[in-house]
């Protein structure tokens, strides 16, 4: 399950790529290992022109105590196995928990890459996920909702990510699941509120495996308080041979918000 994801461009390149104005742009936290109860950032349906943060880890409206549900299976129950070669039902439009928000409450959930592992080691044995050619930031297909503390009056706005069975990067990493990854022209389809049932769940399905790459990195980032450049850096070969292309040294470039100091002291540690 997508559990754990990075986010280090700046707000003003988010911005620009995804074509919305950050409602309170200092929430944006550069960081390589963003976790459940943390803010992200997103996109909703209500809102498409901005660019809000929400708490990851989805409580429905109408919990009597706020959760932490990271992720929706898009086929709902009907995929106990998590065969990769499904294309039945999307159960997600009847289960309980999803069925009001996956019809009225969809977001954009941006990321640059994210953090996986193998099904039994799972972060022991952690690979930094991440898409080909330099096209981040990218978007998780996500639901939101809106929940109020009865005791206190706090309004909570979270989300989860909605995954799909495994493509074969996720398999050859060892893992049972995928998050649903939209390309950019499906990106406002999944923002209109108006599209239908049936195109809405056309959208969740296996992200194309040649479009991404994973390489192995430190165990470090098992720990959610762990944060930082290094915990991105390889420890092994990429899933797949590519040689136009060098993830880490991209993001090592955007310093996560460092001085230029800072970062040329990054590349010398290195």
């Amino acid at each position: 399950m997508c559990g754990r994801y990075v986010t280090v461009t700046k707000v003003k390149e988010v911005e620009k790529r995804f074509g919305v104005t950050a409602s309170e742009p200092d929430l944006l936290q550069q960081t390589s290992n963003l976790g459940p109860g943390q803010l992200g950032p997103v996109i909703t349906n209500e809102n498409p022109d901005e660019l809000q943060f929400f708490k990851f880890g989805y409580t429905p409206f109408w919990a009597k105590k706020q959760m932490y549900v990271i992720n929706a299976r898009s086929e709902g129950d009907q995929n106990p196995t998590d065969d990769p070669r499904y294309t039945g039902a999307k159960g997600i439009i009847s289960k309980p928990m999803f069925r009001h928000t996956i019809r009225s409450k969809r977001c954009l959930v941006i990321a640059d890459a994210f953090l996986e592992g193998p099904k039994e080691e799972k972060l022991s044995k952690p690979f930094l996920v991440y898409m080909k050619n330099g096209a981040k930031p990218f978007a998780f297909a996500g639901i939101w909702d809106e929940w109020t503390d009865q005791n206190s009056g706090e309004i909570v706005k979270s989300f989860a990510i909605i995954t799909t069975p495994p493509n074969d990067l996720m398999l050859k990493l060892g893992h049972h699941r995928c998050p649903a990854i939209l390309h950019p022209e499906e990106e406002r389809l999944w923002l209109d509120s108006d599209l239908p049932l049936s195109d809405i769940t056309s959208l969740l399905r296996p992200f194309p495996a040649d479009e991404m790459n994973a390489y192995p990195i430190s165990s470090e980032i098992k720990n959610p308080r762990n944060n930082g450049l290094h915990l991105l850096k390889p420890i092994g070969e990429r899933l797949t041979p590519e040689y136009e292309y060098e993830l880490f040294s991209e993001i090592k470039l955007e310093g996560m918000g460092a001085a230029p100091s800072r970062q040329r002291r990054l590349f010398e540690d290195d």
